[in-house]
């Protein structure tokens, strides 16, 4: 996401191995916060919309919202923060997503709760990237290591408690503020943090002849914006002259985004990494692998609690197996398989991710919404470990013919294509499912499924084209 640098000794002697520990203690409570509110209104979101009374509309947008400003902003956030410095950004950052989540927490209805869920996005966009280029600045080579070895399990864990947190708290009800704590807990996390960083973070002053091109920024976010209304807005209430206008905006600015990026001196993507065949075919692959996944994930909480009946923490108990999955399959990727394996292992997991998309396909068709969780969850968990091994490998992967001066911006375009893809994904899935929904939630989900089978397989013979191994170093 940032360009980053091998710090000067002088600053790395100034950190005490203890200050160390507790600076990334407070990067890994950041980027926790950040993937449980990505993950959170998985779960939360039919009761929020029924609560707001913000039908399909509001439930199509919830998670969107949040995952769009964050991709747009993410590299963007990385370059303010090597202008300005980290420390300011991160605090920035920290204390406007504090903000919005007690926004988020208190929204009388859905436009507010949208604006909000935006505002958290830009801010996590602001306060993300700073963690990394903090830690690499001012940490000894030891301790990064063992910080790099940390954030896969916390992560992981992390995107296993967000929908199984929301669950337990709608269901308790907490002062009867029925699903509002989901984002309130973010105020006396994010005011923990806040107070740490301002006390322990590293001063820096930034290098303010580096430079940020917030016109392709722009031109990004007016295309985002306007493939994912028009889309939205289209499937929910008809394809008026609104929506199709909105996405033709989009298709134009995505053009202009396009010119912008081969033109300007400091591009968001460098042109030498567009023509890397590797590179765009693997840029290619995460976006429709990330956007598959991330409307699977959706789909299947609302099937759940729509088509099943089950209440959140059911529903959040229910795809745990899904989440387990996961884990355990991005501990086992950590062990080496990437290295070992390179692309072979994005074919071993979109295959393995076919395999249990298919057989919830064929249980739905035999029992429809009489099935139970229990018969689901093998099949769950077989989706979470397919889901793992390809979003974990996809993007290490793809980097394998980066030089070390393309790394820093291969690898924040893919942290931003994850969030866009997560966001189209979600935008675009659930939007096929309610499409089918007059007909039964168990069509719903098969004709959501089979529209992920075709998608995923699509994507197979793009992964050919990836490099053969991971690099043995980021950037190497």
């Amino acid at each position: 996401m940032t360009t980053l640098t091998t710090p000067p000794a002088a600053v790395t002697t100034r950190i005490t191995s203890r200050a160390m520990w507790a600076i990334l203690g407070l990067v890994l409570l950041a980027d926790a916060l950040d993937v449980i509110d990505a993950t959170i209104t998985n779960i939360a979101a039919p009761t929020i919309a029924g609560e707001l009374h913000g039908g399909e509309s509001l439930i199509k947008w919830l998670g969107p919202a949040y995952m769009l400003a964050m991709g747009v902003l993410l590299v963007i956030g990385g370059r303010l923060g090597d202008k300005f410095g980290q420390r300011r950004l991160f605090l920035l950052g920290m204390g406007g997503f504090t903000l919005t989540s007690a926004v988020a927490g208190f929204a009388p209805g859905p436009t507010l709760l949208i604006i909000a869920r935006v505002a958290q996005g830009a801010f996590g966009a602001l306060l993300i990237p700073q963690g990394m280029a903090i830690m690499t600045r001012a940490f000894s080579r030891d301790m990064l290591g063992k910080a790099f070895g940390l954030f896969g399990p916390v992560l992981g864990l992390s995107s296993v408690g967000g929908p199984v947190l929301a669950g337990f708290i709608i269901s308790a009800d907490l002062f009867g503020l029925s699903w509002r704590p989901i984002f309130l807990l973010n105020v006396v996390l994010g005011g923990v943090g806040l107070m740490l960083a301002a006390r322990i973070l590293p001063r820096d002053d930034g290098n303010r002849s580096t430079v940020v091109d917030g016109w392709g920024s722009g031109l990004l976010a007016v295309t985002m914006f306007g493939l994912l209304y028009g889309l939205i807005e289209g499937s929910t209430n008809g394809w008026s002259a609104v929506p199709v206008v909105a996405v033709i905006v989009g298709v134009g600015f995505f053009a202009a985004f396009t010119y912008r990026q081969r033109t300007a001196t400091h591009p968001l993507i460098l042109p030498s990494l567009l023509k890397k065949r590797s590179f765009t075919s693997g840029l290619l692959v995460c976006l429709v692998a990330v956007a598959a996944g991330s409307g699977l994930l959706f789909v299947l909480s609302l099937f759940l609690q729509e088509g099943l009946q089950v209440s959140p923490k059911e529903a959040s108990l229910g795809l745990l197996p899904l989440t387990l999955g996961i884990v355990v399959a991005a501990f086992t990727a950590m062990g080496g398989l990437v290295a070992k394996l390179g692309r072979t292992l994005i074919f071993v997991g979109l295959a393995v991710e076919l395999i249990g998309c298919g057989w919830v396909l064929a249980l739905v068709q035999h029992f429809g919404t009489s099935i139970g969780l229990w018969t689901l969850s093998p099949a769950f968990f077989v989706i979470g470990v397919g889901l793992s091994l390809s979003f974990a490998t996809i993007p290490t992967v793809a980097l394998g013919e980066a030089t070390p001066e393309e790394a820093g911006s291969a690898s924040g375009s893919f942290s931003s294509i994850q969030q866009l893809a997560s966001a189209i994904g979600s935008a675009a899935i659930t939007s096929t499912y309610f499409h089918a929904a007059p007909a039964g939630p168990d069509h719903a989900l098969k004709a959501t499924l089979i529209v992920i089978l075709a998608v995923t397989t699509l994507t197979l013979p793009l992964v050919a084209l990836m490099p053969r191994q991971a690099p043995a170093e980021p950037g190497q």
